[in-house]
């Protein structure tokens, strides 16, 4: 393993966001010592994916570093990079993302501050005023500086990766995937896209997913192909919509970014086609999918960490045209390993649409290292306000197979402080409910039935004696010790340098870092 150097600060960083750019953003995480610089490494034995699985393991999912690797050795080739990984790993960077003033590196905090933060952009319905993306002229745009079209088009050439032996190829796997329609409007989502050839990409948009309707809608119209678009390297807001489920179906990806961001998305027109992409991307791939013909695709590593399936007819991408920036960035995303973009919006997005019928809700979090677990806190007031919290939760969350409810004491965002409350004010009978069938994602590796699954809720607040609890719940120390001592953790976080003094070592120099 090559040794991470820290490079000098580049001049004028902009060190919070929203940022304009990937680029402008990871110039930042370099800047205030987030980014880990790395010559190279060798991905035909899988450095990078060893790599990318050891810093989980040394420093937890939300706390591993971001790196960035100069050259990469793909198919016995050294290319240039940059190469990019987990640049939306750490907890801390959705403040810089997301623009929250006084940056810390108490992580916990700086997420629940990018969370409150989206959570008071919304009005008083609880819904984000969208702000329409605009168009630019293309002369200047960072994604036009090179062109490339027609027997020039060679997408081998980039360093796109195979992260794991029984992946079925080289992957793009971190692409926003344009499509317009004419009456569904305008759709971004991201979908894995295995690198078939010099000039075709595979492409799974699930049933179900919106890429999916979108293509089953012209299909259904009579045509014979689409066209489309897989950007790379947009802004992390940007990002953060194709990623996620905030945009409901004919709700357009670059309106909810222009709400997040504070100012509208800038786009440029394609240079085949009239589809509209940022004008600030790395790169962006240009193609026609065939609507009458398929070919096989996968299998490849999945958000839960599982393989995923091979699938015998997917769609494909026959590419005509290639624009990006002069060296471009590359960003991969080691799926089902790191963290693969910012998740506040997720978690803004759920606080706001589970208080429309959970009033008592205080926060929510869906766990990224865990998939499938779904932690709230609630003001409880009346027995049953726990499991009936979880049942609105688990019936509307698809991926919350198991549901744990907590009183508002207690920090979601703290794995030590629930499981502590299930441990400790937890009784399985009676407060618990299994749900023998419901929903699944297409990815539940468990399931026996395609996404069908068994699911429960776990009420974890404390039981009142209506619930059968007991009448009178026993003191919790650490609320005796600051009823009684408010001063004392002040005392301890002043003198925290001088304790460790000693020591030899700065890695506890800071009491929450």
């Amino acid at each position: 393993m090559h040794k991470p150097e820290r490079v000098p600060t580049p001049p004028n960083v902009q060190l919070t966001g929203p940022y304009d750019s990937m680029r402008d953003y990871v110039n930042a995480l370099e800047a205030t010592g987030r980014l880990l610089r790395i010559k190279a490494m060798d991905q035909d034995r899988y450095e990078a994916t060893g790599f990318a699985y050891r810093l989980v393991d040394k420093f937890g999912f939300n706390d591993a570093p971001a790196f960035l690797v100069e050259k990469m050795k793909v198919d016995g080739q050294w290319m240039t990079g940059p190469i990019l990984a987990n640049i939306y790993g750490p907890w801390d960077t959705e403040a810089m993302g997301y623009g929250v003033e006084h940056v810390t590196t108490d992580r916990r905090e700086m997420y629940r501050a990018a969370v409150d933060k989206l959570v008071g952009l919304a009005d008083r319905n609880g819904h984000w005023q969208p702000i329409a993306p605009v168009r630019v002229e293309d002369g200047n745009a960072p994604c036009k500086e090179v062109r490339i079209e027609g027997s020039d088009v060679d997408i081998l050439k980039y360093p796109w990766l195979k992260c794991n032996p029984a992946d079925g190829g080289r992957y793009i796997n971190s692409g926003a995937v344009i499509f317009q329609d004419p009456e569904l409007g305008r759709n971004m989502g991201t979908y894995r896209c295995q690198v078939k050839s010099a000039t075709r990409i595979a492409m799974n948009p699930e049933v179900g997913q919106h890429g999916h309707i979108f293509l089953m809608a012209a299909k259904g119209r009579g045509e014979r192909s689409i066209k489309a678009a897989v950007v790379l390297g947009t802004d992390p807001i940007t990002w953060a919509m194709s990623c996620s489920k905030v945009s409901h179906l004919g709700q357009d990806e670059y309106e909810m970014a222009g709400a997040f961001r504070g100012k509208p998305v800038e786009l440029v027109k394609c240079e085949t086609s009239d589809i509209l992409v940022p004008a600030h991307a790395e790169m962006v791939i240009e193609g026609e999918i065939p609507l009458t013909d398929t070919e096989e695709e996968g299998p490849h590593a999945e958000m839960y960490g599982y393989l995923g399936r091979k699938r015998e007819a997917n769609f494909y991408m026959d590419i005509q045209a290639i624009t990006h920036r002069r060296e471009p960035w590359f960003f991969n995303n080691h799926t089902g390993v790191l963290r693969g973009f910012h998740t506040a919006a997720m978690d803004a997005w759920a606080t706001l649409a589970y208080k429309q019928s959970i009033r008592s809700l205080v926060a929510i979090h869906t766990l990224g290292e865990a998939p499938g677990i779904c932690v709230a806190s609630i003001n409880k007031r009346f027995a049953g306000d726990g499991l009936a919290a979880g049942q609105q939760i688990s019936a509307s969350n698809i991926m919350a197979k198991v549901t744990i409810i907590v009183d508002q004491d207690v920090d979601v965002l703290n794995p030590a402080q629930w499981l502590h409350a299930v441990g400790s004010r937890w009784q399985p009978d009676p407060a618990t409910l299994i749900i023998p069938h419901a929903r699944a994602t297409f990815l539940e590796p468990s399931a026996v039935h395609p996404r069908v699954v068994s699911k429960i809720i776990i009420d974890a607040t404390k039981q009142f004696p209506a619930e059968g609890g007991p009448a009178n719940w026993p003191a919790v120390s650490r609320e005796l010790l600051e009823a009684s001592c408010p001063e004392v953790f002040e005392l301890v976080d002043e003198k925290w340098p001088e304790y460790w003094q000693d020591w030899g070592s700065s890695e506890f120099a800071s009491p929450r870092s």
